[in-house]
Protein backbone atom coordinates (compact mmCIF):
# COMPACT_ATOMS: atom_id res chain seq x y z
CA UNK A 1 0.00 0.00 0.00
CA UNK A 2 2.71 1.92 0.78
CA UNK A 3 4.65 1.54 -2.11
CA UNK A 4 1.64 2.77 -4.47
CA UNK A 5 1.26 5.88 -2.57
CA UNK A 6 5.06 6.59 -2.93
CA UNK A 7 4.41 5.74 -6.83
CA UNK A 8 0.94 7.69 -7.52
CA UNK A 9 3.36 10.77 -5.73
CA UNK A 10 6.22 10.39 -8.28
CA UNK A 11 3.73 10.33 -10.98
CA UNK A 12 2.45 13.39 -9.85
CA UNK A 13 5.54 15.18 -9.47
CA UNK A 14 6.62 13.90 -13.15
CA UNK A 15 3.34 15.21 -14.39
CA UNK A 16 3.36 18.68 -12.78
CA UNK A 17 7.12 19.06 -14.22
CA UNK A 18 6.01 17.99 -17.01
CA UNK A 19 2.44 20.41 -17.13
CA UNK A 20 5.06 23.67 -16.14
CA UNK A 21 7.78 22.80 -18.91
CA UNK A 22 5.09 22.72 -21.47
CA UNK A 23 3.58 26.43 -20.45
CA UNK A 24 6.80 27.66 -19.87
CA UNK A 25 7.75 26.31 -23.68
CA UNK A 26 4.91 27.05 -25.01
CA UNK A 27 4.99 30.39 -24.43
CA UNK A 28 8.31 31.31 -25.06
CA UNK A 29 8.79 33.72 -27.74
CA UNK A 30 11.05 32.74 -30.45
CA UNK A 31 14.08 34.98 -30.04
CA UNK A 32 15.78 37.01 -33.44
CA UNK A 33 17.79 34.84 -35.37
CA UNK A 34 21.45 35.29 -35.95
CA UNK A 35 22.33 37.71 -38.93
CA UNK A 36 24.51 34.77 -40.47
CA UNK A 37 21.08 32.78 -41.00
CA UNK A 38 19.63 32.93 -44.27
CA UNK A 39 15.59 33.09 -44.21
CA UNK A 40 14.68 30.72 -47.27
CA UNK A 41 11.30 31.27 -49.25
CA UNK A 42 10.06 29.31 -52.49
CA UNK A 43 12.05 32.05 -54.60
CA UNK A 44 15.58 31.56 -53.12
CA UNK A 45 15.94 27.95 -51.84
CA UNK A 46 17.40 26.59 -55.18
CA UNK A 47 20.17 29.83 -55.56
CA UNK A 48 21.19 29.25 -51.58
CA UNK A 49 21.19 25.70 -51.33
CA UNK A 50 22.77 25.13 -54.51
CA UNK A 51 26.63 25.69 -53.90
CA UNK A 52 28.59 24.49 -51.43
CA UNK A 53 27.07 23.17 -47.53
CA UNK A 54 23.73 24.47 -46.28
CA UNK A 55 21.92 23.04 -43.19
CA UNK A 56 18.01 24.37 -43.36
CA UNK A 57 15.55 23.88 -40.82
CA UNK A 58 12.16 23.55 -41.92
CA UNK A 59 10.21 24.99 -38.80
CA UNK A 60 7.07 26.28 -37.89
CA UNK A 61 5.81 29.15 -35.46
CA UNK A 62 3.59 26.79 -33.75
CA UNK A 63 6.10 23.68 -33.14
CA UNK A 64 7.71 24.10 -29.53
CA UNK A 65 10.65 21.75 -30.00
CA UNK A 66 11.02 24.37 -33.30
CA UNK A 67 11.59 27.23 -30.79
CA UNK A 68 13.97 24.89 -28.75
CA UNK A 69 16.01 24.83 -31.82
CA UNK A 70 16.07 28.17 -32.58
CA UNK A 71 18.61 29.53 -30.13
CA UNK A 72 21.18 26.40 -30.58
CA UNK A 73 20.64 26.93 -34.42
CA UNK A 74 21.68 30.68 -33.51
CA UNK A 75 24.95 29.17 -31.95
CA UNK A 76 25.79 26.83 -35.16
CA UNK A 77 25.71 29.62 -37.43
CA UNK A 78 27.75 31.73 -35.41
CA UNK A 79 30.38 28.86 -34.71
CA UNK A 80 30.44 27.13 -37.93
CA UNK A 81 30.94 30.81 -39.72
CA UNK A 82 31.72 30.58 -43.73
CA UNK A 83 32.50 26.89 -43.74
CA UNK A 84 28.42 25.92 -44.13
CA UNK A 85 25.11 28.12 -44.51
CA UNK A 86 22.71 27.79 -42.11
CA UNK A 87 19.72 28.52 -43.61
CA UNK A 88 15.49 28.47 -41.92
CA UNK A 89 12.16 27.34 -44.09
CA UNK A 90 8.67 28.61 -42.11
CA UNK A 91 6.61 25.53 -43.82
CA UNK A 92 3.29 27.68 -42.93
CA UNK A 93 4.59 30.38 -45.48
CA UNK A 94 6.46 28.35 -48.10
CA UNK A 95 4.72 24.94 -47.92
CA UNK A 96 5.46 23.78 -51.22
CA UNK A 97 9.10 24.06 -50.33
CA UNK A 98 8.49 21.57 -47.33
CA UNK A 99 6.33 18.97 -49.78
CA UNK A 100 8.93 18.84 -52.22
CA UNK A 101 11.62 17.96 -49.73
CA UNK A 102 9.02 15.67 -48.39
CA UNK A 103 9.47 17.16 -44.82
CA UNK A 104 6.76 15.07 -42.69
CA UNK A 105 7.90 16.24 -39.12
CA UNK A 106 9.37 18.93 -37.73
CA UNK A 107 11.77 20.13 -36.32
CA UNK A 108 13.78 18.73 -39.43
CA UNK A 109 17.63 19.80 -40.43
CA UNK A 110 18.27 18.75 -44.27
CA UNK A 111 22.16 19.46 -45.33
CA UNK A 112 22.31 19.97 -48.60
CA UNK A 113 26.06 19.99 -50.54
CA UNK A 114 25.05 21.48 -53.75
CA UNK A 115 21.83 21.55 -53.91
CA UNK A 116 21.67 17.64 -53.11
CA UNK A 117 20.30 16.46 -49.61
CA UNK A 118 23.49 14.40 -48.23
CA UNK A 119 21.53 14.19 -44.74
CA UNK A 120 18.16 14.24 -42.75
CA UNK A 121 17.66 15.37 -39.05
CA UNK A 122 14.37 15.63 -37.51
CA UNK A 123 14.10 16.52 -33.80
CA UNK A 124 15.77 18.34 -31.67
CA UNK A 125 19.56 18.58 -31.22
CA UNK A 126 22.42 19.96 -29.58
CA UNK A 127 24.82 22.36 -31.15
CA UNK A 128 27.87 20.04 -30.66
CA UNK A 129 25.87 17.34 -32.37
CA UNK A 130 25.26 19.28 -35.61
CA UNK A 131 29.28 21.03 -35.81
CA UNK A 132 30.59 17.81 -35.67
CA UNK A 133 27.78 16.51 -38.18
CA UNK A 134 28.68 19.38 -40.54
CA UNK A 135 32.27 19.02 -39.65
CA UNK A 136 31.78 15.48 -40.46
CA UNK A 137 30.06 15.78 -43.69
CA UNK A 138 32.74 18.90 -44.98
CA UNK A 139 35.55 16.25 -45.41
CA UNK A 140 33.56 13.55 -47.61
Amino acid sequence: MIAIIIAMGVAALIGGYMFFTYRKVKNMPVGPDSARIKILTDKNFNQLTGSGISLVDFWASWCMPCKLMSPILNEVAEEVGDQARICKVNIEEYPSVAQKNSVRNIPTLIIFRNGKEIDRIVGVKQKDFLINKLNMLKYK
